[in-house]
């Protein structure tokens, strides 16, 4: 199957297909009775705090960190130490693979999920019947690091990238077992981070002449620890808090953090 980007810009699309419809309503009544608004807030926590308070500072942005896992289980970070040139560049780079022509991404449309380097579209086109509006890429990046080819800048990007959301990543699992009571180091050494896997996966969603018909990823967890998100400048990603479905409004140069099921486990 193809990729969705190349049909999507192909010419003057104004009706999807059928096979990529969800939803046959046009209006807006079911989202304002699941969709909370603004006054719904999701939680933030001050990585600088976490990393290098005081001990009271620390203390307390520890207890911050285990409400917003118990409560949420989503939350954003700020003051990470992640430069934003950084982080622009790899929403560039992966940008720019998706800019590839169809037959240069045909070369990494892998059929197995542990195939290091795949993309394709959807979710898993061998047993859906209605098709999602996304193409993707997913790389594994530790503990052996891939890239692929091209674009050629896509490999140094994504190498310093990772190293450093790696960090970010290690150092709040330090607080979350430091908030569940446990020994800092608890989780670090029991799930042997320091081998374990780590995957870097990037989703674009065309222009869609009908976005309230399709949907771009169905409703799901993450099956990993902890998933750490940048986007571009486009809104779209909820979260479900307490039976409703809240808009993610993210803080400029935020990472959105979310809690897999091996933590919920």
């Amino acid at each position: 199957m193809g990729f969705l980007k190349e049909f999507a810009e192909s010419g003057n699309l104004t009706t999807i297909p059928s096979n990529y419809i969800f939803c046959t309503s046009t209006g807006d009544d079911d989202d304002d009775q699941v969709v909370a608004e603004a006054e719904e807030v999701i939680p933030t926590i001050d990585f600088s705090l976490l990393k290098s308070g005081t001990p009271e500072q620390r203390s307390s942005t520890i207890r911050d960190l285990g409400k917003a896992c118990q409560e949420w289980g989503f939350f954003m970070v700020v003051n990470h130490g992640v430069p934003e040139t950084l982080r622009e560049e790899m929403l560039r780079g992966c940008q720019s693979f998706f800019d590839l022509t169809e037959e240069e991404k045909q070369e990494y449309a892998g059929k197995h999920v542990l195939d290091p380097i795949r993309c394709g579209t959807s979710f898993n086109t061998s047993v859906e019947k209605v098709l999602f509006w996304r193409d993707f890429l997913k790389v594994f990046v530790h503990p052996q690091f891939h890239s692929p080819d091209k674009p050629p800048e896509f490999r140094e990007i994504s190498l310093e990238y990772c190293k450093r959301t790696r960090e970010v990543a290690r150092e709040l699992l330090r607080g979350i077992s430091q908030s569940l009571g446990l020994e800092e180091w608890y989780m670090d050494t029991t799930l042997q981070l320091e081998s374990g896997f780590q995957i870097l996966i990037a989703n674009i969603y065309p222009r869609c002449p009908q976005p309230q018909l399709t949907m771009g990823l169905p409703c799901h967890s993450d099956h990993g620890l902890l998933t750490l998100l940048i986007q571009n400048h486009v809104d779209g990603l909820q979260v479900q808090h307490k039976g409703k479905w809240v808009h993610v409004n993210a803080l400029p140069n935020s990472f959105l953090v979310n809690t897999g099921d091996h933590i919920e486990d």
